[in-house]
C-alpha cells in the first residue's frame, strides 16, 4: 500500500478535484482505492456525498427537518452512518479519553471508499501545534497525538486492503497538514502556472525538508519498539500543472513566462537541487486542460467527468470533450503508478 499526499501551499489550483478524479481512475485500471479527506474544508467529501448524507453522516439532522426532509434522514441512503469521519476517530485525543477512535470508511463503489472528512477536524490543530515540540523529547503522548493520522489511516486502509490512499489537505503549512502529510509515502503537486503557485512551491520544499528532517532526526530515535509510525519519506513524485481557460496549444504570453520558472523553482525548492535545473522538464507529470465547462454536469450527477453520459447532460460534442478528459487522466493516472513504483524499487523517484 502506497499513501500519496495531494498538496499545494496555494489554494485553487483544482487540488481536491484531481484527488476525486485520480481515486476514480485508479479505481477504473483495477486498482482498491481509500481517499482520505483530512482537509478541514471537508470539499472531497462533498464531492463524493449527497448533502444529505453529509448532514448524516455528520449526526445533525436539524437542517433536514426544517427542510422537510426528515424522511430521507431517519431511513439513510445505506451507505453512511453518523460518527464516521476522520474527526470522530480524533476526537478521545482531543478530549483526553484515550487514543485513536474506530471508524470505517463510507463505500463509493466496490473496492473504492471514502475516509470523510469534517468541519470538526479544525478543533484539532491546536492541539497537534502544542504536542509537536514534545514529540523532540520523547513524550509518548504527544507521539500519539502526532501520529493519529498515520495510524488511523493505515488502519482503515489494512481493513480495506487498499493498493493505494489519496489523501487531500487543505492548502497550508499548519499543524494538520504536517501530521497528515507525514503520514504520507509521497506528494503530488498539482499547481498553476502563476506567481502564487510558484511562490507556494518556495514555501513548500523547504517546511516539507525542516518536518522530514525534525521527524527523522528527533523523534524517530526516541520511538518506543513495535510502536506504528510514520518514516516521513514525503517523497515528491512531481508535479500536475492544472491548465486556466484557454487552449492548451496556444497559451497566452503571461501563462507561458511562469511554466517556463516551474522547472526551476521546483529544482530548487521541493528537490534542494544545485545547481538547479532550468528546463527539466522531468518532474512534469501532465498537464491537465481545464474541464470547467463539465464540473457542473459531474456534481449534479454525482461521478468523475470521464464518467458523464448523454443521460447526465453531456450531449452531442461534449461526449468528445468526456472522451479527451478520460484519456487525460487515464495517462495521469499511470505516469502517477509508473513513479510510485520507482519509488517502492529505488526509494526515489525514477
Amino acid at each position: 500500500m502506497t499513501s500519496i499526499a495531494l498538496f499545494n501551499n496555494k489554494g485553487g489550483v483544482g487540488k481536491t478535484t484531481l484527488a476525486y478524479h485520480l481515486a476514480h481512475m485508479f479505481h477504473r485500471l483495477g486498482l482498491r482505492v481509500l481517499a482520505v479527506d483530512l482537509d478541514p474544508q471537508a470539499n472531497l467529501t462533498s464531492m463524493c456525498l449527497e448533502q444529505t448524507e453529509i448532514e448524516e453522516l455528520w449526526g445533525s439532522s436539524f437542517e433536514l427537518t426544517e427542510q422537510g426532509m426528515a424522511q430521507q434522514y431517519l431511513f439513510g441512503t445505506g451507505r453512511v452512518r453518523p460518527g464516521q469521519t476522520i474527526a470522530d476517530a480524533v476526537r478521545p485525543i482531543l478530549e483526553g479519553v484515550g487514543d485513536i477512535g474506530e471508524v470505517k470508511p463510507t463505500p463509493l463503489m466496490p473496492d473504492l471508499w471514502l475516509l470523510a472528512g469534517s468541519l470538526d477536524l479544525t478543533r484539532f490543530e491546536d492541539k497537534l501545534s502544542g504536542e509537536w515540540p514534545k514529540t523532540f523529547a520523547g513524550d509518548m503522548a504527544a507521539i500519539r497525538t502526532t501520529t493519529a493520522f498515520y495510524r488511523i489511516v493505515r488502519r482503515v486502509a489494512s481493513h480495506v486492503e487498499a493498493d493505494v490512499v489519496l489523501i487531500d489537505v487543505g492548502p497550508n503549512l499548519g499543524a494538520i497538514n504536517r501530521a497528515a502529510l507525514i503520514a504520507a509515502d509521497a506528494v503530488l503537486m498539482p499547481l498553476a502556472a502563476d506567481l502564487f503557485s510558484l511562490r507556494g512551491m518556495s514555501n513548500l520544499g523547504p517546511t516539507l525538508r525542516t518536518w522530514r528532517g525534525n521527524w527523522r532526526d528527533l523523534v524517530l530515535p526516541r520511538m518506543p519498539d513495535g510502536f506504528p509510525a510514520p518514516r516521513a519519506n514525503m517523497t515528491p513524485l512531481g508535479y500536475v500543472v492544472m491548465q486556466p481557460e484557454m487552449r492548451l496549444d496556444r497559451p497566452v504570453k503571461a501563462y507561458e513566462r511562469w511554466l517556463e520558472r516551474v522547472p526551476r523553482v521546483f529544482s530548487t525548492a521541493v528537490l534542494d537541487q544545485q545547481p538547479p535545473s532550468r528546463d527539466d522538464q522531468a518532474y512534469r507529470i501532465a498537464t491537465l486542460r481545464n474541464y470547467r465547462s463539465l464540473m457542473p454536469l459531474a456534481h449534479d450527477a454525482r461521478k468523475p467527468m470521464f464518467d458523464l453520459k448523454p443521460a447526465d447532460g453531456a450531449l452531442g460534442s461534449t461526449q468528445q470533450y468526456v472522451r479527451t478528459c478520460y484519456k487525460e487522466f487515464r495517462d495521469l493516472a499511470h505516469a502517477v503508478l509508473d513513479r510510485v513504483e520507482g519509488i517502492q524499487e529505488t526509494g526515489t523517484v525514477a
